[in-house]
């Protein structure tokens, strides 16, 4: 060293130099160190949930915690090469519901889903396949985009935005994140395996839940009622709804629902031109849909539920189609896959058969019945009148043989009595004999059904007898003017008569229907209900027949109609 000490001064700052480039190597080391430290975690952390819903976030979240950037999101790649699930980081609930919509796969995410490959951008807007954010998107500019696959497939791209500081992503960013891509093809890997098997021990435990309750002979409603269950749990479902026809076919009606809150949706219709269900109805093939759904049913849930994904399968073959089984998700939950649609629409299958075993069972039991009626019928016809009408006759050939007037008298009364009881048992038989048609309740029916009714308006309930096939020979013109008849009958009945009695005959015999009322009232008045009679003759000489209204000598009305058959 000089006596001035210049000689050592330049040793020194080189010295000085080293040391800080030393110090700042140590930090780059330090900073690699941690970063790595850092991805380890993050590898351990992605692969130690095997839910994939948990697992696809939690990517997001570490790959914007490692890469220190503002905005993160995973699009999920599906059919079509669109974006079929969108899962952000960074935004708030409120900067969410400002976007206008999700992005759909074009543009630079685009880009990517086409060439599945690393980018990284300085700016967003720089590059030529950039078109801007949808309304409501907060504005971003550096970009780091890594696709994500999963055994050579690719699944989808990690997108992020917004370096914090303002700075740019670095090789080393890109190398972070493509190390995590890796990391988490092989946790979605192992995640959808776990579904898949998770997926099938649900499916073998719904199959036989449905099908003991099949075998036990539970009600369809139950049945039911397991199948929408059942198929909520293997979807993972948030809502499930079983849909049946009305009797036009315009209209599916939620018969059974399940999921929280699903009840509100039980005896709601929507149509079937506007809905995915309805087409499920009218093609017989599975359905599903991957965008926010609307339609009367999503009305409904809006106040608990936003839907987004939906699925539907039929409850049955194409051509006897019986309903539909509609399942949804809310908004933002992965949508149903392909392999989730067949095993929901081979589940259905067996919902269509509780459908199918109810309608056999109960076809049986009617048939049952009807053996059943007709054996009594029979017994009644081959027995019963046959033993009253020997009876009959009996007393009908010692009644000469009888002394006093008295007995004579109370014989024939008794004589009277049992042909009466003849007519009531034969008018239970033709009671006994089943309409045309389920549709049609049959006139004796619809008769029956309307004298009860004007029970509660006047206070009695008017004898009636019926006798004849009913059912199976009077003409449905005929049968529509008879009960107008009739109804008009106990109109006029009620109004005017002031009777504490009455009675409605209607009989087949002769080629002819008859209708008599009967009752002890005030009888006819020249004044009264004479545009009731008109109408009630009108309609017995348009068809061919008469019509006759009197008051006989003991008092009251007595109205006859009859009309011929042919």
């Amino acid at each position: 060293m000089s006596p001035d000490g210049s000689r050592g001064l330049i040793p020194d700052m080189r010295l000085g130099e080293l040391l800080l480039e030393l110090r700042d190597r140590l930090e780059a080391v330090l900073s690699t160190r941690d970063r790595v430290h850092a991805l380890l975690n993050a590898v351990v952390l992605v692969g130690s949930d095997l839910d994939l819903e948990t697992v696809l976030h939690r990517i997001v979240e570490t790959a914007t915690t490692l890469v220190d950037a503002a905005y993160g999101a995973l699009g999920v790649v599906g059919e079509g090469d669109t974006l079929i699930q969108f899962i952000p980081v960074g935004l708030t609930e409120p900067e969410i519901a400002a976007i206008e919509h999700w992005p759909h796969g074009l543009g630079l995410l685009g880009l990517l889903i086409k060439r599945p490959q690393t980018l990284r951008l300085a700016r967003i807007s720089d590059h030529p396949e950039s078109h801007g954010f949808p309304p409501g998107h907060p504005p971003m500019g550096s970009f780091l985009g890594v696709p994500v696959k999963v055994r050579d497939e690719v699944f989808g791209n990690l997108y992020l935005t917004e370096k914090r500081g303002g700075a740019e992503f670095d090789e080393e960013d890109e190398a972070i994140v493509i190390a995590l891509a890796t990391a988490a093809g092989v946790a979605i890997a192992n995640a959808r395996l776990y579904e898949e098997s998770r997926s099938r021990e649900t499916w073998l435990q719904a199959s036989a839940a449905v099908t003991t309750s099949l075998l036990s002979g539970r009600d369809v409603q139950q049945v039911l009622v397991e199948v929408a269950l059942r198929a909520r749990q293997m979807a993972g479902a948030d809502i499930t709804a079983i849909l049946l026809p009305s009797q036009n076919d315009d209209v599916l009606h939620v018969t059974i629902a399940d999921g929280p809150g699903a009840q509100r949706l039980v005896g709601t219709g929507t149509a079937m031109d506007t809905s995915l269900a309805g087409g499920v109805y009218r093609s017989g093939a599975p359905a599903m849909v991957t965008d926010l759904a609307t339609g009367d049913l999503h009305k409904v849930m809006a106040d608990h539920l936003t839907v987004g994904p939906e699925a539907a399968v039929p409850l049955g073959a194409p051509g006897s189609v019986r309903g539909v089984l509609s399942l949804f998700k809310r908004i933002g939950r992965a949508p149903f896959s392909r392999a989730e649609l067949l095993m929901l629409h081979a589940f259905a299958g067996q919902a269509a058969l509780a459908l199918e075993l109810a309608e056999t069972r109960k076809d049986a039991e009617r048939l049952l019945l009807l053996e059943d009626r007709d054996r009594i019928a029979k017994d009644l016809h081959d027995v019963v009148i046959q033993r009253l009408f020997a009876v009959a006759m009996t007393l009908m050939s010692v009644r000469p043989a009888v002394d006093g007037a008295d007995a004579t008298a109370r014989m024939g009364h008794a004589i009277d009595e049992l042909d009466e009881t003849i007519r009531q048992i034969r008018s239970t038989i033709f009671g006994l004999q089943p309409p045309l048609t389920d549709a049609d309740p049959g006139l004796r029916a619809r008769v029956m059904a309307l004298t009860q009714e004007a029970r509660g308006h006047l206070g009695f309930m008017p004898g009636l007898l019926m006798e004849g096939p009913l059912d199976n020979t009077v003409p449905e013109p005929v049968a529509e003017q008879l009960l107008a008849v009739l109804r008009e009958a106990l109109s006029n009945l009620l109004r005017h008569a002031k009777a504490s009695a009455a009675g409605v005959l209607v009989e087949v015999a002769g080629g002819e229907v008859t209708l008599v009322v009967t009752d002890n009232g005030v009888g006819l008045s020249p004044e009264g209900h004479r545009s009731g009679l008109r109408n009630m003759r009108e309609r017995g000489e348009r068809l061919g027949g008469s019509f006759t209204a009197d008051s006989p000598a003991e008092g009251g009305t007595r109205l006859v109609w009859t009309v011929p058959l042919n």
